[in-house]
């Protein structure tokens, strides 16, 4: 059996410093040193892993745990609004991001992936405390063989086939 619970920890893991890279970017861009195209790529590339990291909780994880462990569904229920405010942040920080080329607000770039970053934190660490051992309690066969959404990173998307 899997060990789910750590793997989404690792995804988080990952997620963090894929953010840490991007705000490497954004500092670059805003001292004149990243191009703005590169900088929306990065951006856009990060917007949709975490959104496909949530996605895939709120359709697949989420629901098995709900399943089998009934006590942390109004822990799940809260993530869930946690993720739909995450949502919001990557838009208007992606709606940021790429206004760059065009003399937008720079500092509200930064203070937008402040606050993506702050929600984000925030999340990841009641996440782990409150799922990741139930998560490593689900035995679910269908993710041994094919990596669920929730727990693909960049280098694992490419090489195997994902689920919900």
């Amino acid at each position: 059996m899997a060990a789910f619970g750590n793997q989404l920890i690792e995804v988080h893991l990952w997620l963090r410093e894929e953010l840490a890279a991007l705000r490497e970017d954004v500092d670059a861009y805003l001292s004149g040193g990243a191009r703005p195209r590169e900088l929306h790529a990065h951006c856009l590339a990060f917007c949709s892993a975490l959104t496909r990291h949530h996605t895939g909780e709120d359709g697949g994880a989420f629901p098995r745990l709900g399943e089998r462990f009934p006590e942390p569904r109004p822990v799940l229920e809260e993530l869930r609004r946690d993720h739909r405010l995450i949502e919001d942040a990557l838009r208007r920080f992606e709606s940021l991001v790429a206004g760059l080329d065009r003399r937008a607000d720079p500092a509200g770039a930064r203070r937008e992936m402040d606050t993506l970053a702050a929600l984000m934190e925030t999340h990841f660490v009641y996440e782990e405390k409150r799922i990741a051992a139930a998560l490593n309690a689900l035995d679910v066969p269908a993710w041994d063989r094919s990596r669920p959404a929730f727990l693909v990173t960049e280098d694992t998307e490419d090489t195997e086939d994902t689920e919900p």
